[in-house]
């Protein structure tokens, strides 16, 4: 991702905490994801925050830095060419770090699962976010195929063994 475009993201955080009035610095560092897509992880330092103010940005089950996530990278994405787009995560207090493990072991499990049974097995309470990640990390197992399945904000992934490998 262009450095323009990772200060672009930087600033426009900065500026919605201030405006939140939350003065607290962004540190920017690109990170390679499963797909070996660069994504830059915008992260909130939390020293200046207290305990209440981390909460309320993280919000139930990472809802409100979703939120923050999701527009950020809807806005400054808004109008770009697809090569100058980018793909921001919002960090705090290690919460995107922590889930991201917490995800990676659910489609291990998943992946496990339907080697073992055969069966379709249902991912619920996966942000838009999430699934896209356990799409990109289980397009390594060549016998398996994933899918998103019904309508916000009951929308699932599928994971199951490919069609042709079905016996």
């Amino acid at each position: 991702m262009k450095e323009t475009m990772q200060k672009r993201g930087q600033e426009w955080l900065e500026n919605l905490l201030k405006k939140m009035g939350l003065a607290t610095a962004v540190r920017v560092e690109v990170i390679e994801g499963w797909s070996g897509q660069e994504t830059s992880w915008l992260t909130i330092d939390p020293s200046p925050l207290n305990t209440s103010q981390i909460e309320q940005l993280v919000g139930t089950g990472g809802e409100s830095l979703d939120a923050i996530q999701y527009l950020i990278n809807a806005i400054l994405n808004l109008g770009q060419d697809r090569e100058e787009q980018g793909s921001f995560t919002v960090e705090l207090n290690g919460y995107r770090h922590q889930r991201q493990q917490e995800v990676q072991k659910m489609a291990e499990v998943a992946a496990y699962t339907v080697r073992q049974t055969a069966v379709e097995f249902e991912m619920k309470a996966l942000s838009s976010a999430e699934r896209r990640e356990v799409h990109q990390f289980l397009q390594s197992y060549e016998d398996l195929e994933t899918e998103s399945v019904g309508k916000e904000p009951h929308r699932c992934l599928i994971v199951r063994v490919r069609p042709q490998l079905r016996e």
